[in-house]
């Protein structure tokens, strides 16, 4: 308490701040690093802390380095390599710490800011929001405040001050940041990107689907992808964003079977007006790109390659590592692949040997349906009459999935409906795949740009029939209607936020005195995704448009004739601004000066007016009564300007009417 109370000297006040710089920048580090780094690194700056307030003497270096040696060992241990971008982050963090124990000289102080610096930049490897740009600005603008406080010789300005010089300096640079970014040559891909960084963890949909699987997406509300709509969204029930189809079954997963990319017509011919939106997909580390069912063309992504299967499923030539963007038009009226026979129907009725004898034979019978829509009529009216619940937490099921589900536990969610209905379809002779994808969708009303969650993570089934073609069939809808209708909050209840109950008013479904957290969150999200579009998905593409639009209207002649009218109209301004700031007194003295040099007696520039009064009173060609009132005005000119200001005003009038004698 004792130090606390004692004023600090400036060399500890100094110290202290780049301290507190220094926690500011490798903080939000902890949130990747090891757990023993971050514990180190705030054991170092502690000690440092304590050394600073005590004026103990820094530890010597025998002493350092076999910590340093010893934190060095942790890292090959904890990556295997002392390369790369997360153990070459985690050592330029112990760096930082362990040389706060290391500064001696005034050059060393120096040396930890432009590590901090650097190592501010680094944040972008792991987060490139709005909140670590946010975080980014605070960071630079104290370290900028603690390089000022080494600065100054004599006493040193409080630290608001500091701050707004500091502050300053930001805004200074800030058009020029704003220039490079918008016309400086940019790369494909994220300039934060390091070679491998496309082998992380992936997230979102899969080539496969399991019991389980779907349900523990659902409670995930990362974000999948944003919709921008040219034309008026689809009614939620049409709001199906196609993805990987899975036609193999083993008895427990659905997967997806040889299905290579194929050029030969699909025989799609789509109806109606189509739909044109723009998606934002993030990263995912996986190859799916999803459009609304059913594209009429294949949309363009910038920096890959798309591909379409014979199933119609989009993927790029390589992961989606970086968010894209890119332009589709759907038609929610088609018929796909109607003709009387389907290529390859085998494929499409296989099913496992030994596996779920009930559903088998329950299939089988339906066979007495001559009508294939009967047989799925039929299927999907067991699932409304019968006691179906659709959770998201279902039972574990055994070796025989699809019967313990269909007669015993009677409890899924999407992908024990779907996968139990191509089952019985194809046991049934009917052609039948799952398709899994997205659907639904909420729109953000202060943006108008629709977020598809990982939570709308979706399973459902398509039959093919003889003269229709492929046709989406969705059991989950006969089972839990408002799941599409209303989305997945309005047909289960999900856990709350962080188990708080009170945040369920988060969800636009619930409603209530909570509604407030639902704008809340519409605005970040809004916030969020105008960061997306306008900084992080600047492409080197729409740098291109950019740059183009700007000629074009630099160089039109609209744009020259406001230029031109505006330097004008600015010229104008600051000559009337200085018209008006000449005072009447001076330019009374003007007028005086300019009819003496007409006289012969012009005024030298570095002539005051009592000097130039002295050459007027002997200037002998002058006329007396002319030399008189000259000597006169310039008396009474000297004392108003070298005196107070003055609110006289009867000195003008007595200086106009000298000036009138000077003939």
């Amino acid at each position: 308490m004792k130090l606390l109370a004692t004023p600090l000297t400036r060399d500890k006040a100094d110290t202290l701040l780049l301290l507190g710089s220094a926690v500011l920048v490798l903080a939000p580090h902890a949130l990747h690093l090891p757990l023993w780094v971050s514990l180190l690194c705030g054991a170092t700056l502690a000690w440092r802390a304590a050394i600073t307030l005590r004026g103990k003497r820094m530890p010597p270096a025998l002493v350092l380095l076999p910590v340093a040696v010893a934190a060095m060992a942790g890292v090959q241990f904890s990556y295997e390599t002392l390369l790369g971008k997360d153990a070459g982050v985690a050592m330029l963090v112990l760096l930082v710490a362990f040389k706060m124990l290391e500064m001696h000289a005034r050059r060393d102080l120096f040396v930890v800011i432009f590590l901090c610096f650097f190592l501010v930049l680094t944040n972008f490897f792991y987060s490139q929001g709005i909140g670590t740009a946010l975080l980014t600005v605070a960071s630079v603008l104290l370290l900028l405040s603690t390089q000022l406080s080494f600065q100054f010789a004599g006493t040193v300005p409080p630290l608001r001050t500091r701050l707004a010089m500091a502050g300053r300096t930001l805004a200074f640079a800030l058009p020029i940041a704003i220039v490079l970014f918008v016309v400086f040559p940019r790369i494909h891909g994220p300039l934060w990107t390091m070679p491998g960084d496309a082998a992380g963890p992936s997230s979102g949909l899969s080539d496969s689907m399991a019991p389980g699987q779907m349900s523990n997406l659902a409670l995930s509300e990362e974000t999948a992808f944003r919709v921008r709509f040219l034309t008026p969204p689809p009614v939620q029930t049409q709001r199906y964003w196609r993805g990987p189809v899975l036609d193999f079954f083993d008895g427990l997963t659905w997967s997806r079977g040889a299905s290579q990319a194929s050029g030969r017509d699909l025989h799609l011919a789509v109806h109606g007006d189509a739909i044109d939106y723009e998606v934002t997909l993030e990263p995912s580390q996986s190859r799916w790109v999803f459009t609304l069912e059913m594209p009429g063309e294949l949309p363009r992504v910038a920096g890959h390659e798309l591909r379409l299967s014979p199933q119609f499923e989009l993927t790029a030539n390589d992961a989606i590592a970086s968010r894209v963007r890119y332009r589709a038009s759907s038609h929610l009226q088609f018929v796909f692949q109607g003709g009387a026979s389907l290529d390859d129907a085998r494929r499409w009725l296989l099913l496992p040997y030994g596996f779920n004898p009930r559903a088998l034979a329950a299939g089988r019978e339906l066979r007495r349906l001559p009508d294939p829509a009967q047989r799925v009529e039929a299927v999907l009216a067991q699932f409304r009459q019968q006691p179906f619940e659709y959770t998201l937490s279902p039972p574990l099921l055994g070796r025989h999935t699809v019967d313990e589900f269909l007669y015993g536990t009677r409890s899924g969610f999407c992908e024990h409906y779907s996968g139990a209905f191509v089952f019985l379809m194809r046991a049934a002779g009917v052609p039948a795949r799952v398709v899994t994808g997205y659907q639904g969708g909420e729109i953000n009303p202060l943006d108008g740009f629709m977020t598809v969650r990982q939570s709308d993570a979706h399973a459902w089934a398509e039959v093919w029939i003889a003269g229709i073609g492929w046709q989406r069939v969705d059991p989950t809808a006969a089972v839990a209607p408002e799941r599409v209708r209303r989305g997945l909050d309005a047909s289960v209840q999900r856990p709350a936020p962080f188990g708080i109950e009170a945040l369920r008013g988060m969800n636009p479904f619930h409603g209530g005195a909570n509604a407030w957290l639902a704008q809340l969150r519409n605005a970040a999200s809004a916030v969020n995704n105008g960061w997306n579009q306008w900084v992080l998905n600047y492409t080197p593409e729409r740098q291109r448009e950019v740059v183009r639009d700007l000629q074009r209207k630099l160089f039109g002649w609209p744009f020259i004739a406001l230029l031109t009218s505006v330097a004008v109209g600015l010229a104008l301004l600051v000559f009337l601004r200085r018209r008006r700031e000449i005072h009447p007194v001076d330019a009374l003295y003007s007028t005086l000066c300019k009819r003496l040099g007409q006289l012969g007696l012009a005024r030298a520039q570095d002539e005051g007016p009592s000097a130039y009064a002295a050459r007027v009173a002997g200037a002998s060609e002058l006329a007396p009564q002319t030399r008189a009132a000259a000597q006169d005005f310039l008396r009474r000119y000297s004392a108003w300007r070298y005196a107070p200001p003055t609110t006289d005003p009867r000195l003008t009038a007595t200086l106009k009417s000298l000036l009138s004698q000077v003939r």
